[in-house]
């Protein structure tokens, strides 16, 4: 007899989600704040284009978080402990292979980000620093994601929960220390981030101990088998390609941002963690959807499917408004809290509108995010987000032509819209295959 789909059920899922994810981007709005007590425009922007730069190729991974997720849920529905252990261990071969492979690939990735983006000299030579530092955590920070994804597909978010508050909140004590305390700048914020994606990383594999004891893991045949690897590669390799592409809106945010002057630059990167909270949050929702969606299908259960997604979706909405409501009353005074340069607050408040619309604007396309991932409906992502995101580019450069940084932050909020009209034409064909 499965657990009713009751709001209790979704808020345990949802809430250490919530909290954990909320975590990520004020880990980035620290570091902005950090460095933006040294009252200089060039090293936030520096920050931020050297994190956008590494978290793009870190976010290209992110298969292995929303594939596991799935393939976990799904395998739990199942009545399959044997099969959960097994997809826990192929999760840490990729993501340990992965991070090992960005070490040896550090000077080429490096120099092929730089050619594309105009910022200058001084901001360009303060993140290459932070690269050069930050990306000898690489293999921790991938295989987190593996380690992530396994959890959320077994409902223990409250050890996802664990992992990021530990991580982020020693990355925060290493950030004032090195920077403030000892005077490393942008270096001492790339340094105390590695410190903790490898601590985070050992403190993951602690909380899945349980997979440990058993056979399954360690079995060569099991894990390396040809038909689940297949499996597993399909999926990944559509999520893989669906998230290139929305990395790519991102990455042209970022840089054409940077065009538009050191000024507008740092303050967008002020501007995008109030974006970054508010869709980490709201992915705590899209994540018990993945869950909830997941164990249903691996469970051929259509109710379920539909009752996890209708529950879901009325706390994402009400999260997503009471965020819209905090960044109206409190923003000016969270970017005067980031940044101590007049020059960069006048510029913030100049787009705050953007950011107070967000969570509303993104919901839909996070939520649809969700449903699919549980689904393992990665072809029909990769397919739609294809089409989306050719819109967005036919759009952006108008956009930002004709009407400046108002045009880019339009772009962004219409790749939103894109993504959800057309995850929710293909969601009809989602039920059908459930049924």
């Amino acid at each position: 007899m499965s657990e009713p789909i009751t709001h209790g059920r979704v808020l345990r899922i949802a809430l250490p989600i919530v909290l954990s994810n909320a975590t990520v981007p004020l880990l980035g709005a620290v570091d902005t704040a950090v460095v933006g007590q040294l009252g200089q425009a060039a090293p936030i922007g520096a920050v931020g284009i050297g994190a956008v730069v590494l978290s793009s190729i870190y976010w290209v991974f992110g298969f292995l978080r929303m594939g596991t997720t799935g393939l976990t849920a799904q395998a739990r529905g199942a009545g399959e402990p044997g099969e959960v252990a097994a997809l826990l261990a192929r999760a840490l071969l990729v993501g340990l292979g992965g991070g090992v492979l960005l070490i040896l690939l550090q000077g080429l990735l490096s120099a092929a980000a730089f050619r594309m983006s105009p910022a200058s000299a001084e901001v360009e030579e303060l993140a290459r620093q932070y690269l050069a530092i930050r990306i000898w955590s690489a293999p921790a920070a991938i295989a987190a994601y593996g380690i992530n994804g396994w959890l959320i597909g077994q409902e223990r978010t409250r050890g996802v929960l664990a992992i990021q508050l530990w991580t982020n909140g020693l990355n925060i004590v290493l950030d004032v220390w090195f920077v403030l305390g000892l005077g490393w700048g942008v270096p001492g914020v790339a340094a105390a981030t590695a410190l903790a994606e490898w601590s985070g990383f050992l403190l993951g594999l602690w909380l899945c101990r349980d997979a440990f004891r058993g056979a399954a893991w360690r079995d060569p045949a099991r894990v390396l088998d040809p038909a689940r690897l297949r499996v597993m590669a399909a999926v990944n390799a559509d999520i893989l390609v669906r998230t290139v592409l929305l990395l790519s809106i991102f990455v042209s945010f970022q840089f054409w941002g940077a065009g538009l002057g050191d000024v507008t630059l740092a303050a967008n990167q002020v501007l995008m963690q109030f974006v970054n909270v508010a869709a980490f949050a709201l992915d705590g929702f899209a994540f018990a959807t993945e869950a909830l969606v997941g164990q249903a299908f691996g469970a051929g259960r259509i109710g379920d499917l539909r009752q996890g997604i209708r529950v879901a979706s009325v706390w994402g909405l009400a999260m997503a408004v009471l965020l819209g409501l905090a960044y109206a009353a409190a923003g000016p005074a969270v970017v005067a809290a980031m940044t101590t340069s007049p020059e960069v607050r006048a510029e913030a408040a100049r787009f705050l509108p953007w950011v107070v619309a967000a969570p509303l604007a993104g919901l839909p396309s996070w939520m649809l995010d969700g449903i699919f991932i549980g689904a393992t409906r990665t072809r029909d992502m990769r397919n739609m987000t294809v089409l989306a995101v050719a819109l967005y580019f036919a759009a952006a450069w108008p956009l930002t032509l004709a009407f400046g940084n108002h045009g880019l932050w339009g772009a962004l909020a219409l790749s939103w819209l894109l993504r959800a009209v057309t995850l929710a034409w293909r969601y009809p064909a989602l039920e059908r295959a459930a049924a």
